[in-house]
């Protein structure tokens, strides 16, 4: 096929970078968009220059023959439910972060795009820096030699007024939690993808400025499962925001990241590698601030993942362990800071605040 016709599930806030990436690819093509409320999906649509093709019901619009794909663009607790649907129509499926708000529900996505023979790919853009590539290909091949530590900070700043910008915002059902699901679900697939799966972890999760259900800050230890240790730190309730901080230390080096620059290549005996002064993160503060940069990435992945007939690079699979961590997290707030061994099981699988 010369190019993959793509539609998009909801369009809200984020649908335009969903739509910005596709232009960018030239293997994709944008077809239609789909909303519950037809005003936005009808303004989105104008606005794409895709016409009339714009739909309220989103079977309607599954039905096309044009789409091959579909990004998933709704609020996190409709994930998987419009996942499923796309996959049972045929449809390979490119879905924000966090995949849903549950593990059973990302499961049953999983399962759906296995049964029905379509792809299904996660967002974490925050992989496809160059930079995360260099600092994960130094960790892979031994430069900082025994892994230590593992740290990520993630400190944003979230207003009231953004929290009230919608009524799916920072609820359990539909948000699946706070500053942890929603902005330092990336930070957290960050480390894990650097340092490798998450043993244990020990944690404490609360609500200290936002007037919210679920949290606006929360710390937690991990245990890696090879043996190093490490701090998570993450809130949108600090001024100014400043976003996502990693170290990584081993017993020969240690190496920075501050959001897509390395900031920190300090290995003796190597020569040292072009390391930049960090700027702040635009979405540290304002969410409406992001780059298509990353999307791109994805949408082109899914495309030739689709066109050569393998695995994207983020499968669902991988998608989900940033949530089980962060449902660890969760758990073990609930505990009052018990340690949390995974993998979980479905009965650990709800919110947290302790």
């Amino acid at each position: 096929m010369d190019k993959i016709g793509f539609g998009i599930i909801g369009c809200g806030v984020i649908s335009g970078t969903h739509r910005a990436a596709i232009e960018a690819v030239e293997a994709a093509e944008l077809i239609a968009c789909c909303d519950i409320i037809e005003e936005k999906a009808r303004a989105f649509a104008e606005e794409a220059g895709i016409g009339d093709n714009y739909y309220r019901d989103l079977e309607d619009m599954l039905a096309r023959d044009d789409i091959q794909a579909v990004c998933v663009c709704t609020p996190s607790g409709m994930h998987s439910g419009h996942a499923i649907t796309a996959a049972e129509a045929g449809k390979h499926i490119l879905c924000e972060k966090p995949l849903d708000v549950t593990l059973r529900k990302i499961d049953d996505m999983i399962a759906a795009a296995e049964r029905n023979a379509v792809k299904l790919s996660g967002v974490f853009q925050r992989r496809t820096y160059d930079s995360t590539k260099r600092v994960r290909e130094a960790v892979r091949t031994g430069k900082l030699g025994k892994l230590v530590l593992g740290d990520c900070y993630q400190k944003y700043f979230r207003s009231h007024e953004y929290y009230a910008s919608g009524e799916w915002r920072a609820t359990w059902d539909l948000d699946g939690g706070g500053a942890l699901m929603n902005q330092g679900v990336h930070g957290i697939d960050l480390i894990i993808h650097l340092m490798g799966p998450v043993r244990r972890v020990t944690a404490h999760a609360r609500r200290l400025v936002r007037n919210i259900p679920v949290e606006d800050t929360a710390v937690a230890l991990f245990e890696y499962e090879n043996g190093a240790l490490g701090v998570l730190e993450g809130t949108t309730s600090v001024t100014p925001g400043s976003g996502c901080r990693v170290e990584i230390s081993g017993d020969l080096g240690t190496i920075g990241l501050s959001g897509d620059t390395i900031t920190t290549w300090d290995i003796p005996g190597e020569e040292e590698a072009e390391t930049d002064e960090a700027a702040t993160e635009g979405t540290a503060s304002d969410p409406t601030a992001l780059t298509a940069t990353g999307h791109v990435q994805h949408v082109g992945d899914l495309c030739a993942a689709i066109i050569e007939d393998r695995e994207p690079e983020i499968p669902g699979s991988e998608a989900r362990r940033a949530v089980e961590v962060i449902k660890a997290i969760y758990k073990s707030s609930r505990e009052g800071g018990a340690t949390v061994e995974l993998p979980l099981s479905y009965v650990d699988d709800g919110p947290g605040i302790d």
